[in-house]
């Protein structure tokens, strides 16, 4: 899981990723209605919705854009747009296992994009529950090492629920079942220690390492849907190796 969230660093100081502001700000919409949609629109009590809010402003997004996204959410704004988050499965190429996170207001829409998307690559979609059962949902936090105490961070997650806490030179990952997600936040939160990232994501069973070239081209496909306005997030089997991060970084 780690390589994703490292892959995800690489892209942001590349500028590789979202780099159209319109895009971007409708990304970030969406993500904030669902972020409201499930855990209400508190900032304060509501983990997701505060990341969500946080990269919105780190964005320059309108504080009206936000606050409209946010009553949309919970309902409280009833604009006629229906925003659903819809799973979609498929292969990129390399028979690598991609689930795609989308959150659209024309489901017709987003299909179609995907499916050329990943046709385009050499990939394919897939039959409902046919890549979804190599994959588990589960809540996930990921923090930079730089100026955090692991031990407190550890002892913190697995009261709140953890089933993992790992850390490299950089950063501290943490990962449990989706129903420890706002334990852990809470917990977090309460000793004023903030996640760059936290949600939740679709976690393989097993992981497939490529050949770095391979890697690669799974890769570009990967950005390739994820460019696609009504995608949020694509979750894969592949293993991201150092060296193809390596490669990626240096290109």
């Amino acid at each position: 899981m780690s390589g994703h969230s490292h892959w995800a660093t690489i892209k942001r100081k590349k500028g590789a990723a979202d780099a159209k502001k319109g895009q971007v700000y409708t990304r970030l919409a969406r993500e904030i209605v669902m972020a409201a949609r499930d855990g209400g629109g508190d900032i304060g009590s509501n983990v997701r919705l505060q990341l969500a809010v946080e990269r919105a402003r780190a964005e320059n997004m309108p504080k009206d854009n936000i606050e409209r996204a946010i009553k949309r959410g919970t309902g409280e704004s009833k604009d006629g747009i229906e925003i659903e988050q819809i799973y979609y499965e498929g292969y990129a190429p390399h028979g690598i296992a991609v689930m795609i996170d989308s959150a659209t207001d024309n489901r017709n829409r987003a299909v179609s994009e995907i499916r050329h998307a990943l046709t385009r690559c050499g990939g394919n979609m897939a039959e409902v529950g046919s890549v979804g059962w190599q994959f588990t949902r589960t809540a996930y936090f990921y923090l930079p090492a730089e100026g955090n105490n692991f031990d407190k961070i550890f002892e913190l997650a697995v009261d709140g629920g953890a089933n993992d806490v790992t850390a490299d030179e950089e950063w501290i990952e943490i990962t449990g079942p989706v129903e420890s997600f706002k334990t852990i936040g809470d917990r977090l939160g309460g000793a004023n220690i903030h996640p760059d990232e936290a949600g939740i994501r679709m976690t393989p069973s097993q992981e497939i390492e490529l050949p770095v070239d391979q890697t690669l081209q799974v890769m570009k496909a990967i950005e390739g849907l994820e460019e696609l306005d009504d995608v949020q997030a694509v979750f894969s089997n592949l293993k991201y190796t150092k060296e193809a991060l390596a490669a990626l970084e240096n290109d």
